[in-house]
């Protein structure tokens, strides 16, 4: 397996950038203490929409939803079929990928990830009296990076089914970590001096602060696979792999962005490129928490960190044989340069 993975140490301050059912912060057991953590799904979601971002849509135009029903009979029309006879077949493609809900018939009971490239050319296939079911399996996704690098499950299909060639830990931080309670209160405007001066609200939110590891990789064989990104261009893959190390390094959570702005740029990152074997996340350099004396004899949190995380990643190496093509570090390089050396092992 050709790799590409990023060893990422990030500090958030206040934040809750990823809530559990109750609306606190998440969190697990690590090493016998609680630790704060960010689930891959959370993280997931901030770099898909980062990549967008990044690539004004280009490469990164999946789009995930329940609404599939006017997508696909817009796309119907545009290939020349009449109003009713587009929404009947549009009914008939929606049902090859999930169930018509039966109180919302515009919506199917299962979010489906297609891109505006997949629906056109089912739909240019249907209109011209393809089977659906046919022209589904055989659509091609080049305009959806973020759907060979995420992958999608398809619950009536599973042929359809698309293997996500990313890999995501979930974040954790590399010390000790307990929620907190803020409590405030908001003002009336309205009330007048002679009123009671009591808050117009009053509640409590739970928040966090934590230096957090954070592991991403990417499998290069499986983007250059044809049933991913294989029939793209080198350059074109580089382009793509670019654009996902740029957002996996800048995206954050936005979960409560506005009171409680939590958006930092990662303090240290590990670029690696590896012709063969498997992913391995360094988190087991923080298997022992950090702790306020270690740091405080080593120069603080985020220094200390980047010391353990060097010194297991040496460690793995010489027990292991672990393997390196390319080794590359932010500081040391700027993100651009970062970018450049690692896309270049992209083949």
């Amino acid at each position: 397996m050709k790799l590409i993975e990023l060893h990422i140490l990030q500090s958030f301050p206040v934040s809750c950038l990823n809530r559990d059912d109750v609306g606190s912060p998440k969190s697990a057991v690590f090493g016998g203490v609680n630790r704060a953590r960010l689930s891959s799904q959370c993280l997931k979601r901030a770099i898909r929409s980062q990549a967008g971002l990044l690539a004004d849509g280009d490469g990164f135009a999946g789009v995930r939803s329940r609404f599939l029903l006017e997508p696909l009979t817009a796309a119907l029309r545009q290939h020349g079929l009449a109003d009713e006879v587009a929404t009947a077949r549009a009914g008939d493609i929606i049902k090859v990928f999930s169930k018509p809900d039966g109180k919302h018939p515009e919506q199917v009971t299962t979010a489906v990830y297609l891109s505006p490239g997949e629906i056109d050319e089912i739909a240019r296939a249907v209109a011209g009296g393809e089977d659906p079911k046919k022209a589904c399996k055989k659509a091609a996704r080049l305009d959806a990076a973020d759907i060979a690098l995420f992958g999608r499950m398809v619950a009536n299909d599973a042929t359809l089914n698309v293997e996500g060639a990313g890999m995501f830990s979930h974040a954790l931080s590399v010390h000790k970590a307990e929620p907190d309670i803020d409590f405030f209160s908001a003002v009336d405007d309205r009330k007048g001096n002679a009123e009671d001066a009591g808050a117009g609200m009053i509640g409590t939110l739970e928040f966090t602060s934590a230096l957090y590891y954070r592991y991403a990789a990417v499998n290069l064989d499986l983007l250059a696979d044809a049933a991913h990104l294989g029939g793209l261009t080198r350059e074109q893959r580089q382009r793509v792999m670019d654009t996902f190390i740029r957002a996996t390094l800048t995206a954050v959570p936005g979960a409560r962005k506005n009171s409680m702005n939590a958006h930092t740029l990662p303090s240290y990152v590990l670029g690696l490129g590896k012709d063969q074997g498997q992913p391995v996340q360094l988190i087991n350099a923080f298997e022992q928490p950090l702790s306020t004396w270690e740091t405080r004899n080593q120069g603080g949190w985020e220094k200390t960190a980047i010391e353990r995380l060097k010194e297991h990643h040496a460690a793995l190496k010489k027990t292991w044989n672990v393997a390196t093509a390319i080794e590359v570090e932010i500081p040391g390089q700027d993100l651009n340069t970062l970018c450049q050396t690692l896309v270049s092992h992209v083949h």
